[in-house]
């Protein structure tokens, strides 16, 4: 055991790891959170998006860290003219691409609110160091005692974003996709790309699908949920809508690369072929069902049997389409095809 830990600490000491804190209406728990960042983290990027309480320039007056290197964001202007902040996801991609001009290996991103322990830093950093992940991210439902911090209307939204999250993405195994807690090797980001990346707080579901297209591996690492004074200011009543329609867009893409474009296999006959059932058994039943009304004539059984008999073999080909694709989620990392010299 004792040889295993200085193995584990020659690792930590090589790997280069910073922290992405994105800074929006964070004043009261930025410097909190930037105190307990543990030391094996080598740089600290705090964006400050335009944060109406200054929490950069607060970071920047009174935090002596040697680590911290501050990132102001100036506003832009939005389709309705309006002067805006760029979001948490453009936030964090100019963290990003900091990190990569200044040769980090792993970067992990902390909300400056004070929900997202950075004790746990180790936790989302070893995975990838070990190699047995290219992206880790945290997952508040995997405790039961912490679902009972969460407020009601997160839990459910939270946990139907994951639901629709696994057909966009391809991740089935992964849950709460809107947490925020993440880390990422460099190689892997430089593979995707972040000038496309959602700004908003779409950011996290969009690197999961992102990284869907890559093949990269992700790991889900469980945390507890925090909740105190802070305000989140995502609504998810507000945004359920909206991501809904995100993840259609995003399944519709995933599937048209996975199997029609970059591969044709039995997940794309079943699918193709489920949908021409159900459509042609779906069509038949309702063309027969207005003859009937028109001509005041009953269906015969036959009649009913040519329409539910499609629609019965198209659901179960879907079905196994929904398997074949469960059972297609990566399991390599991207990280072990690498030289030993540029894994860390």
């Amino acid at each position: 055991w004792a040889l295993r830990w200085l193995l584990l600490a020659h690792i930590t000491e090589m790997t280069k790891i910073a922290v992405a804190i994105p800074c929006y209406k964070v004043r009261k728990h930025i410097l909190d959170v930037i105190s307990r960042i543990p030391a094996s983290v080598q740089r600290i990027y705090v964006v400050d998006d335009k944060c109406p309480e200054e929490s950069g320039l607060l970071v920047q007056q009174d935090c002596t860290d040697p680590r911290i290197h501050v990132i102001f964001h100036e506003s832009y202007t939005i389709i309705c003219l309006r002067k805006s902040n760029q979001g948490v996801g453009g936030a964090i991609r100019s963290a990003y691409k900091k990190a990569l001009d200044d040769g980090m290996d792993i970067i992990v991103k902390v909300d400056g609110d004070g929900q997202m322990d950075p004790s746990l830093i180790p936790l989302f950093t070893t995975p990838i160091e070990k190699r047995h992940a290219d992206y880790t991210k945290g997952n508040r439902f995997f405790q039961p005692a912490s679902l009972r911090q969460m407020p009601a209307i997160r839990l459910i939204g939270n946990a139907a974003l994951s639901i629709i999250n696994k057909f966009s993405s391809g991740y089935w195994s992964i849950m709460d996709p809107t947490n925020g807690y993440t880390a990422i090797h460099v190689h892997v980001l430089r593979e995707l790309p972040l000038d496309d990346l959602e700004r908003r707080y779409f950011f996290e579901s969009d690197m999961l699908y992102q990284l869907s297209l890559v093949r990269a591996v992700v790991h889900d690492v469980p945390m507890n949920a925090v909740y105190a004074d802070e305000k989140s200011n995502l609504k998810i009543t507000k945004v359920l809508p909206e991501f809904a329609v995100k993840h259609a867009i995003r399944f519709f893409k995933r599937y048209a690369y996975q199997y029609l474009l970059r591969d044709f296999n039995i997940g794309s006959l079943y699918s193709i072929s489920g949908m021409l059932m159900l459509i042609s058994g779906a069509g038949f039943g309702i063309y027969g069902w207005l003859q009937s009304v028109a001509t005041d004539v009953p269906a015969t059984s036959g009649t009913v049997m040519l329409a539910a008999l499609p629609i019965i073999i198209g659901i179960q080909f879907i079905i196994a389409f929904l398997h074949h694709d469960v059972s297609r989620e990566p399991v390599t990392p991207l990280l072990a095809d690498l030289p030993d010299a540029a894994r860390l």
